[in-house]
């Protein structure tokens, strides 16, 4: 069960439980109806979708990071976070083989957090950046 109420602490956990790898952990902040409207391609709009991610994180890469640069309330449940993820690349990632070097990008997150849980998210990471770090 979700302690957590704060927005913010909200979406920092969501974080976190990237960090960490934790996909079982997202039930604690996710709500069971999450709309995911920058799904990864392929993936279902939702939890599921979520899960997807977190778990790609978790096998791609080790040492896992997210620093938040800037968080911040926009009013009505949605809360804004700027963040750069570091770690090395151990793992596959989307069809992309281990390389073994460190990396480091960003992305800003909007996410609406209703009675402790992510009930909406848009999300936008520099997949660029990561790209030209493992392939450069």
């Amino acid at each position: 069960m979700n302690t957590i109420t704060d927005p913010r602490a909200v979406a920092a956990r969501v974080y976190e439980l990237f960090d960490t790898g934790n996909v079982g952990g997202l039930d604690e902040v996710l709500s069971p109806g999450l709309v995911d409207h920058n799904p990864v391609p392929g993936a279902a709009s939702g939890i599921e979708g979520l899960r997807l991610l977190v778990a790609a994180v978790r096998d791609g890469f080790t040492g896992t990071r997210h620093e938040l640069v800037f968080q911040g309330e926009a009013g009505d449940g949605w809360v804004v976070s700027h963040w750069r993820m570091t770690a090395t690349h151990t793992g596959d990632w989307f069809g992309t083989p281990a390389t073994g070097r460190d990396v480091s990008f960003t992305g800003t997150d909007l996410m609406r957090i209703v009675d402790g849980k992510v009930t909406e998210i848009r999300h936008v990471e520099e997949l660029l950046q990561l790209h030209l770090q493992l392939t450069s």
